[in-house]
């Protein structure tokens, strides 16, 4: 049985995740810290002007976020015992004493505010962190939006990581690449990623014990850095353009050769199936 505290926001998928890691008879969640919507994307869209287009993506994102994870949310008991708090709370001194007080055996994070000392350093590689993306190829904001708007689907995915004090820098434990299918959407493309985040998420925990360090893709200058401001109107109208245009099946075809151009990590240990 590992004892388990979470970390994560307030948004579908953040609730979806929760509830489905605590599912685990193997698993007992401790405490989940669920920080509110205060510095979401959205909140910054609704900030700015001429935001149209960015405001109805941001829109379909929530619809199919209901479509995909609705049924569940509303049917199934929550059994990783809540509690919420403010966007960047999370380091806040009540919160660090909680944690450190209660001494998980693991400590676990998806979408929750820049973690700070004396929290970071407390649970030595056993605080990891999966960031929706694939690291050290697209860091920061947006890291599965962005590969789409550039034609790129082969960077599309997610990575698990020891967390350290960096932006998406930690050291790498395992990553998984996005399914996709003819005929996906951007918001379709990227829920299923979480559903399939979610398993693996749960499979490491699992199987923490067994885990190999794993050689770490170098980085290079030609890795991708975004920031929420570079999320903007033409972007959207770029993503569109690109699935209208053919961009799926034009991947598809060739999805083998380009993919194995892009190396990702795969630790053994979450490779095979679980028994």
């Amino acid at each position: 049985m590992k004892r388990v505290v979470i970390l994560t926001g307030s948004e579908l998928r953040h609730t979806f995740f929760r509830k489905a890691i605590a599912l685990s008879d193997q698993i007992e969640i401790v405490q989940t810290y669920c920080e509110g919507l205060e510095k979401s994307l959205g909140t910054f869209v609704k900030q700015e002007s001429g935001n149209d287009l960015r405001t109805k993506h941001l829109h379909a994102r929530e619809q199919s976020e209901l479509d995909f994870f609705g049924l569940f949310l509303d049917s199934t008991a929550d059994r990783s015992k809540p509690l919420f708090l403010p966007k960047g709370e999370i380091n806040s001194p009540k919160y660090v004493e909680a944690i450190l007080k209660s001494d998980p055996d693991l400590l676990i994070a998806y979408g929750c505010s820049i973690v700070r000392e004396p929290l970071l350093s407390a649970f030595p590689r056993r605080f990891l962190n999966v960031h929706l993306g694939l690291s050290p190829y697209y860091r920061g904001s947006g890291t599965n939006y962005w590969p789409l708007v550039n034609r790129e689907p082969e960077y599309v995915g997610a990575t698990f990581m020891h967390i350290d004090s960096g932006v998406d820098s930690g050291e790498v434990i395992h990553q998984v690449r996005a399914r996709i299918a003819p005929g996906d959407s951007a918001v379709q493309i990227g829920n299923r990623l979480i559903l399939d985040m979610t398993q693996v998420y749960l499979n490491l925990i699992l199987r923490f014990d067994q885990l190999k360090a794993m050689p770490q893709i170098p980085s290079s200058p030609a890795h991708r850095y975004y920031k929420k401001k570079d999320y903007s109107e033409e972007s959207v109208a770029t993503l569109y353009q690109n699935f209208c245009d053919g961009m799926i099946d034009e991947y598809l075809r060739d999805q083998k050769s380009r993919c194995a151009a892009v190396s990702i990590v795969e630790n053994p240990a979450l490779v095979r199936p679980i028994p």
